[in-house]
């Protein structure tokens, strides 16, 4: 399984990453976004979400688990970080296999429940504004994005 990297030197570039993976995105494609408190999940998060044309403001969903937008395309945006020693059902085939883009924040506390096909990545801070970015496609589509974006 091939892993992509790309080194990111601002957060116009994070924006940029986002917005470009965005516009590959259709429902019911789920990307897990992984990377320590502080590396840019939530900033990603808003650019992709307003890649797809949601525009209302995006923020982290820790307390509420799931936050649902509208755009081009609904959006869940998850982050699943309180469900570490949890076993809530919180109806993943519904909001993984529907009519939405997912974005999973902390997806390893929910590994069983994700779908075999998806996109994920791992933010890494690299200096201030630096990170690296790594994204691991699952399945033969998000191999075919990964392949468009670093061309």
């Amino acid at each position: 399984m091939a892993v992509w990297k790309k080194d990111i030197k601002s957060v116009e570039e994070m924006e940029a990453l986002a917005a470009e993976i965005g516009s590959y995105l259709k429902p019911p494609d789920v990307l897990t976004l992984e990377g320590e408190l502080g590396t840019g999940k939530t900033t990603f998060s808003k650019a992709l979400a307003k890649s797809i044309g949601v525009t209302r403001t995006v923020s982290s969903p820790t307390f509420t688990i799931i936050k649902q937008y509208e755009g081009n395309y609904p959006l869940n945006h998850l982050d699943v970080y309180r469900l570490a020693d949890s076993e809530e059902d919180l109806g993943w085939d519904e909001l993984f296999y529907g009519d939405a883009i997912s974005i999973v924040e902390w997806a390893q506390f929910i590994q069983n429940e994700l779908p075999e096909q998806r996109l994920d990545m791992v933010i890494r801070q690299t200096g201030s504004n630096a990170r690296t970015i790594e994204l691991t496609p699952k399945g033969e589509r998000f191999t075919h994005i990964c392949e468009e974006i670093f061309k």
